[in-house]
């Protein structure tokens, strides 16, 4: 239930917040509930995964690339996932998710997410994902790109990144 009531409260603030180009840095304001907590009284680990996702979906309706996409019948999926955790998150504690794209290749888009609290950075995700089209089938990076109105091309990835997406058995190359 908190996901629906959180999903809620990011589609109604990112309708009154600034829009976004899908390639500017998405900074999504978040709040440690009760329901995050674990048996140790910080944020389990399995809720920023789902944070992580309600920081895309800003990004997406920002940007004004939702609208486009449902227009169309196309949605993300999460192909490949990690992350690194540097500190604990507390019930109350307020931070934010910083979502960005940080490049491309024929089939994924990648996607960096940070968590912040007071300027220090807590966690660390890079994300993989891919569109697939509700009639059957996948969205290619160029008609994402065409939607998106990108021409330049993908940004490096970073090595690790690249390699990671390899050898999972991603296209990215470095």
């Amino acid at each position: 239930m908190s996901l629906l009531i959180r999903l809620l409260l990011v589609v109604l603030t990112s309708r009154r917040r600034s829009r976004l180009h899908v390639l500017d840095t998405c900074v999504t304001p978040f709040r440690v509930w009760l329901n995050d907590l674990d048996v140790l009284l910080h944020m389990n680990n399995g809720r920023y995964f789902t944070i992580l996702d309600l920081a895309r979906v800003d990004l997406m309706m920002r940007s004004g690339l939702w609208r486009q996409l449902k227009t169309r019948g196309w949605y993300p999926v999460v192909t490949l996932e990690t992350m690194r955790f540097h500190r604990s998150l507390e019930l109350g504690n307020r931070y934010n998710v910083q979502t960005r794209v940080i490049g491309w290749d024929e089939k994924h888009i990648f996607i960096e997410q940070g968590f912040v609290r007071d300027d220090v950075q807590v966690a660390l995700s890079v994300v993989r994902a891919r569109f697939l089209k509700r009639s059957g089938g996948t969205v290619t990076t160029a008609e994402l790109l065409q939607l998106a109105e990108i021409t330049q091309p993908s940004p490096e990835l970073p090595g690790w990144v690249a390699g990671w997406s390899a050898a999972e058995g991603g296209m990215a190359s470095t």
